[in-house]
């Protein structure tokens, strides 16, 4: 194929819609973003087709315009407490004569694992080869050209609601764009912000979002368990305002203006006290000045303690131990070396290594979007690691087949749960200059 294909990520969150398009030659290159606030959009769902719809294509005609460029094919994120996960595994005879394994061996590989019994109100968005295993002789990344007479393969099945998809599929349908493929958040935002070293050892991503939390669990190099929690940081935003007696759009400024102050990671009462005594000031009053917030609440003055310790520290707190249960719910728990890596906009919230670092006893870093160039100032933090990775997943598949989506890793397609012929059809015409 040749250099050049353009990209576009639509990023569908609970507190944002980000569109980026990108140009893939030998790297993601970003040509245009834009990020508006979502509506009609609820932990990750679409409650209102019309808002949602609009909120859509605000955010595409943002982009189009910085890029130039008219999109008419994206690939969509998708997330929501409706995602689950499950591991299966498919046999096949190899049917070469001279028992060489070629490229419709994994084909049907992959099929046999993927006929797994769903009810009928879900469908599979991705069937992750996890390794193969040839002749017994196991973890292998990449058979082809091996020789054998039985090849194994593990997978990693991600399913999701048919009426949440079909919903997404028909905003984007109303908005004017063919949908190539649906990823889940976990998924994108782990090709985004993890290192191929971290994956191997083993580690945990933890995208945290306004609405909803997505964990990505990677074992020996490839993804073994994804959930997601309906928990997010729209509840510590949620605990302020109930907290201070104040709206929501103040108690956000609020957050935000804290997870900006230098003392940011720090949570421990010995830090904010070895620090409080650097700062005189601070020592005396304990009270931060929130008079440039022009809050519509008039609140000038408040406690520091009060804020972190008493309101953000303790839910923060929560979401760490109802991802420690999930950990231990999916059996890897004492497979992930590498500790967890939090990102997604929730990661910016003051105290949320410390929090992560006390309830989950791992290493915790903030995963940052990586393997990016162009306009990417505004695009290497946090809350835009989903966007980014539908971008680099995106860039992974159309370099690597003509089949619109469900490319698991590079060389090895399969056909997800959207395999309507028209959109392949639409989808290799696009390729035709």
């Amino acid at each position: 194929m040749s250099d050049g294909k353009i990209v576009v990520g639509v990023d569908i969150g609970t507190s944002k819609i980000v569109t980026v398009i990108a140009k893939i030659d030998d790297f993601v290159n970003v040509l245009g973003v834009s990020e508006v606030k979502a509506q009609g959009i609820k932990k990750g769902q679409i409650v209102d087709i019309e808002e949602a719809v609009s909120a859509i294509n605000t955010s595409l005609e943002g982009a189009e315009r910085m890029a130039g460029y008219s999109v008419s094919h994206v690939v969509a994120s998708v997330g929501g407490s409706h995602i689950e996960s499950l591991n299966s595994r498919g046999v096949v005879a190899i049917s070469s004569p001279e028992g060489e394994i070629n490229r419709n061996d994994i084909d049907r590989v992959v099929d046999a694992a993927k006929a797994v019994s769903l009810p009928s109100s879900r469908e599979i968005i991705h069937v992750l080869p996890r390794n193969f295993s040839v002749n017994g002789q196991e973890g292998i990344k990449d058979p082809i050209g091996m020789a054998g007479v039985r090849l194994e393969v593990d997978t990693h099945i991600i399913t999701a609601s048919s009426t949440s998809l079909r919903n997404l599929e028909k905003a984007l349908s109303e908005v004017g764009v063919n949908v190539d493929g649906f990823v889940f958040n976990g998924y994108a935002s782990s090709l985004s912000v993890l290192s191929d070293t971290e994956k191997e050892l083993g580690v945990v991503l933890v995208d945290m979002g306004a609405g909803t939390t997505d964990i990505s669990i990677y074992v020996d190099g490839s993804i073994a368990y994804s959930s997601v929690l309906s928990i997010g940081a729209r509840h510590i935003t949620n605990d302020l305002a109930i907290g201070l007696r104040i709206s929501l759009e103040s108690a956000e400024k609020i957050k935000l203006f804290l997870s900006r102050a230098p003392e940011r990671r720090r949570l421990n009462p010995e830090d904010l006290e070895s620090e409080e005594k650097q700062q005189a000031p601070v020592k005396k009053s304990d009270e931060i000045d929130l008079g440039a917030l022009e809050l519509p609440e008039e609140i000038r003055k408040v406690s520091q303690k009060t804020l972190i310790e008493g309101i953000i520290r303790p839910r923060l707190n929560e979401i760490f131990t109802m991802i420690g249960l999930e950990l231990k719910k999916s059996g890897y728990g004492g497979q992930t070396p590498a500790g967890v890596v939090i990102t997604g906009g929730g990661a910016r919230t003051i105290g949320v290594v410390d929090s992560a670092k006390r309830m989950l006893a791992m290493p915790v870093r903030i995963g940052i979007p990586t393997g990016i160039k162009g306009i990417v100032d505004e695009i290497q933090d946090t809350p835009f690691a989903t966007v980014v990775g539908l971008s680099i997943y995106g860039s992974r598949f159309e370099g690597q087949s003509s089949l619109p989506f469900g490319i698991s890793l590079p060389k090895i397609p399969h056909v997800g749960g959207f395999g309507f012929f028209g959109k392949i059809v639409n989808f290799v015409k696009s390729f035709i200059p």
